[in-house]
């Protein structure tokens, strides 16, 4: 099966054709990605608007990138990022997969965003089921139960901001600039992740629920509570001091659900799972506690958004004929994944 994925929603546009060989093996035969980021760091974030300007002016030359045939020849569906995600940003991507389903007279898949990035890992590994997924993204912190393909509980999700909101909004504090995570974790290399005693949010509760405002307000009262001098000295223990505080809320949080729930495997995914603090923070417990289950976590060019986990998890979609109408599809971006 042979599929083109497409993903338009925030600020990064990815096509990608990605095939599912006889083995039960992915392979990627295509993969094209255009960053916004520089577009939107002058504005200290994304803007939806401008978001979905620079898609169409990007969507349609990768399009052409791809060499597809113009009947769409080769290719068995189409799978496009339907929600959640920025409405301007996500009507590009969705109505482009509509028309050349159409078209092509190909089905077509509408992905839920965050399941692409549970699939992510399914690039280059296996997980067995039943499997834990912390996905961690900047508008998502969530704890999921995968017990099948298709098949999620939502058993922990943040109170309020996300983790990846959280490294966004506290590189603004520290004047880092946008994207926010990369910044902290380079600065943080620097820090002694000892220095500040920042709080860890709901991190006794008994639920597997997550909080970072109050995470995010206290590094705001540090900051404050310095001279400009001394902030720029303290910067990176602040920074290494605030992601210590996040992986361990993240990572505490994750092993409590891994003792209820027995899972087989471990997912890490998510923008997030790019942190190399909390990528090897949770595989180190995890592997020390529980050697028998499996850990994985998406290479790191598919941390982030990319049509490369759409197309998977359109594969999988696709397998047991869950097609939707061209017609009826619309951009969704409150889209829930259960």
């Amino acid at each position: 099966m042979r599929v083109l994925g497409i993903e338009t929603s925030c600020d990064e546009t990815a096509l990608a054709i990605v095939k599912k060989n006889d083995n039960g093996e992915f392979e990627v035969e295509k993969h094209l990605l255009a960053s916004q980021v520089l577009v939107h760091s002058k504005f200290g974030g994304v803007v939806p608007e401008v978001a979905a300007r620079e898609h169409i002016a990007s969507i349609f030359p990768m399009l052409d990138e791809l060499g597809i045939e113009k009947d769409g020849q080769g290719i068995d569906a189409i799978a496009v990022t339907a929600g959640p995600g920025l409405v301007p940003a996500l009507r590009i991507g969705v109505e482009l997969g509509k028309v050349l389903a159409w078209v092509w007279k190909k089905p077509l898949i509408a992905v839920n965003h965050l399941e692409g990035h549970i699939y992510s890992v399914w690039a280059h590994s296996t997980p067995i089921f039943p499997a834990l997924c912390l996905l961690v993204s900047g508008g998502h912190t969530e704890l999921i139960l995968m017990k099948d393909h298709g098949d999620y509980e939502i058993i922990g999700m943040t109170r309020d901001d996300a983790a990846g909101e959280a490294f966004d909004k506290v590189a603004k504090l520290l004047d880092l600039g946008y994207p926010g995570g990369p910044a902290i974790a380079k600065l943080a290399e620097q820090g002694n992740p000892r220095e500040i005693d920042f709080p860890r949010p709901m991190i006794d509760t008994d639920d597997y629920d997550f909080s970072f405002s109050g995470l995010k307000t206290a590094v705001k009262r540090e900051v404050a509570e310095m001279s400009q001098k001394a902030q720029m000295a303290e910067r990176e223990n602040i920074a290494a001091s605030f992601q210590a505080a996040v992986v361990e809320t993240l990572v505490t949080k994750t092993m409590r659900a891994v003792e209820k729930y027995q899972p087989k495997s471990v997912i890490l995914s998510g923008g997030v799972s790019a942190n190399q603090s909390l990528r090897s923070s949770l595989k180190e417990i995890l592997n020390k506690q529980c050697p028998e289950i499996s850990f994985h976590a998406p290479e790191l060019f598919l941390t982030g958004d990319n049509a490369i986990m759409i197309a998977i998890a359109g594969i999988y979609h696709a397998m047991k004929n869950e097609f939707i109408d061209p017609l009826t599809l619309v951009a969704d971006p409150n889209m829930r994944l259960v």
